[in-house]
């Protein structure tokens, strides 16, 4: 840490922090609004993030924080974990916390493992997808509240739900008694005891949760549209539009000042000031944050396990959104950044955050630049965008909690607007088909399924298209020929009579699952005449376990018609697998495997003429 505190950059770094912190105060809230854990948690991620990612990272002008992709796989956490206790939040924010603890964990682990210089392999078509569908849920999902309307809130909307409510309860009810033992046909006057008990508030409470969960996403929210549109808050609408027009319009004007804040402060301001009957963000805890130690007290184990593969997906996102950042830091600095290092700052920001109920964050690629920008030249600058956040915090918590709902759903549609992947998009027509289809795959299923899961059939779909290709040039790289169709230099010179008698099989390239199909011809395509064949495996420097079983079956084919098979040039991998199952010695001898084409062809004189 022997830049951490230079001096000699202490006013760059200073005002890069600060001006940093200021771009990042509307977006943390934002996305704290956004993720459903309230703007407080957009301000707990963003304070211990920024300044622990930058303490124990790897690039000195890196500043992190919540960001669009981070909060969007967050919300899918959020609300499936919410979804399990009902909408209770109070009981589900420990098991939601604790994935985001063991995602920062498992970042940290990345980093120790060394893995950082392994993202870099994603494929950019599922990248582009993913960042893609990230802006399309933001948008999509912020519709509503630009418009004022809230589906929980619709006393017409909810009550169509009521029935399934009643089913939610009694189905717990019924859930409860098998914990506790109670045989309900034996007992059922326990049971109707209990679901007389039911109370009215109980079944809205649940009708709510209800109207949430199925109003929630894109596909939730294009299903409300209807009533949206039939009940607009037109004060709202004209708040959201507001700050849309400032962040596009005062850019136009000047980019010394960050457009979103201005927007915030202005729209913010007329609202306050004039009085108007708006909705505003959930309050703001005053005083300093204070640790949820309930994530550890109220541990289960059962209600984190079904999030175990979301919390490595939100450890790999914010792997791979860091260091893309990182690669933009180095090239604005002319410096390296050390990315194993980073991961490791990031997950230690990460599991801070967590412990104060904040939500997760990456390095923000636009807060990094703009610190760049200002002067922030060392880790300090990271440290001080989060001091500021925190002086924010305690000084103007009660002022920050009368921001309107609708001034952040419009932040969050500019959000949207810009984290799509333009750059993908216009290179559809030019793009391979393979990767356009991948590029789609994962936009429509993040956009309208689940983040997850459309990464993991992305990777899966990328991955089998990349290994088709590879065996396809491999393939054609290996042909089957016999001696008349192809000669290396060092086969010139045999005579007629014996080229009638040898089949020459040159194997160039890796014998594995995606070339087995040919070499399986290899049979079929030997003349009757020929009683030797020599496979030359000097340009085949690997074998996988397919490759292996496909050669074992062809060549117990080949001796039992009696041809002697030599085998030349083996390499070191392809012999040893050969070894293992005992085709070397039991099926071809060891004299017959030759170091050379020379020294196998001196046999073949010796023991055929």
């Amino acid at each position: 840490m022997k830049n951490l505190f230079n001096f000699k950059h202490f006013k760059g770094d200073l005002f890069g922090g600060i001006t940093a912190g200021i771009v990042a105060l509307p977006l943390a809230l934002a996305f704290g609004v956004s993720s459903g854990l309230g703007p407080s948690a957009g301000l707990y991620g963003a304070i211990f993030i920024s300044f622990f990612a930058a303490l124990f990272g790897g690039t000195n002008t890196q500043i992190s924080g919540p960001t669009a992709p981070m909060t969007a796989v967050s919300m899918v956490v959020i609300a499936g974990i919410l979804a399990a206790f009902d909408g209770d939040i109070e009981k589900a924010l420990p098991s939601i916390l604790t994935v985001f603890l063991l995602a920062g964990i498992m970042q940290i682990g990345l980093g120790l493992l060394g893995l950082g210089k392994y993202i870099k392999y994603i494929p950019y078509p599922v990248v582009s997808g993913f960042m893609t569908a990230i802006g399309v849920i933001i948008l999509v999902t912020q519709i509503l509240p630009a418009v004022g309307y809230y589906p929980k809130e619709d006393q017409a909307f909810v009550e169509q739900f009521k029935p399934k409510a009643e089913e939610v309860i009694l189905k717990n009810i019924l859930l409860d008694e098998v914990e506790e033992g109670i045989l309900v046909l034996e007992n059922f006057k326990e049971t109707i005891k209990k679901a007389g008990d039911i109370s009215a508030e109980q079944i809205a409470t649940e009708s709510k949760t209800l109207a949430g969960k199925d109003s929630s996403g894109v596909l939730g929210t294009i299903k409300s549209l209807p009533n949206a549109l039939t009940n607009i808050n037109w004060l709202e609408l004209i708040l959201a539009l507001g700050t849309i027009f400032i962040i596009y319009g005062f850019k136009r004007i000047t980019k010394a000042i960050p457009s979103t804040l201005v927007a915030l402060f202005v729209m913010s301001g007329i609202a306050v000031g004039f009085g108007l009957d708006y909705r505003p963000i959930e309050e703001i805890p005053s005083g300093l944050p204070i640790p949820k130690l309930e994530m550890f007290t109220n541990f289960s184990l059962t209600s984190i396990t079904p999030y175990i593969f979301t919390a490595l997906t939100l450890a790999l996102l914010g792997a791979i959104d860091s260091l893309l950042t990182s690669v933009v830091a180095d090239n604005m600095t002319k410096t390296k950044h050390k990315p194993n290092k980073e991961l490791i700052g990031q997950g230690v920001g990460n599991s801070i955050a967590a412990l104060f109920g904040g939500i997760p964050g990456a390095g923000a690629t636009i807060r990094t630049v703009v610190n760049i920008n200002a002067g922030g030249k060392t880790r300090l600058s990271g440290m001080v965008a989060g001091i500021l956040l925190l002086l924010i915090l305690l000084a103007l918590g009660p002022v920050a909690s009368k921001i309107p709902a609708a001034v952040l759903a419009g932040i969050l549609i500019t959000v949207g607007i810009g984290v799509m992947d333009y750059k993908g998009l216009k290179a559809i027509p030019y793009m391979p088909k393979q990767e356009v289809a991948i590029m789609l795959v994962v936009l429509v299923l993040s956009s309208v399924w689940n983040l997850v899961y459309a990464v993991g059939i992305g990777l899966v779909i990328a991955s089998l298209i990349f290994m088709k290709i590879i065996g396809d040039i491999s393939a054609k790289r290996s042909d089957v020929k016999s001696l008349k169709e192809e000669v290396w230099d060092d086969e010139f010179g045999i005579s007629e009579n014996l080229q009638k008698q040898i089949f020459i099989k040159h194997i160039k390239g890796p014998l594995f699952f995606g070339t087995t199909s040919d070499f399986q011809a290899l049979a079929k395509q030997i003349p009757k005449n020929a009683t030797t064949v020599i496979i030359r495996m000097g340009r085949m420097p690997y074998m996988d376990q397919s490759g292996l079983y496909v050669m074992e079956e062809v060549l117990i084919d080949l001796v039992n018609e009696g041809k002697k098979v030599l085998l030349v040039n083996t390499l070191e991998q392809p012999k040893y697998m050969l070894e293992r199952i005992d085709i070397i010695p039991d099926l071809i001898p060891k004299e017959h495997l030759f170091i050379d084409f020379k020294s196998s062809m001196i046999w073949v004189k010796e023991n055929m003429i």
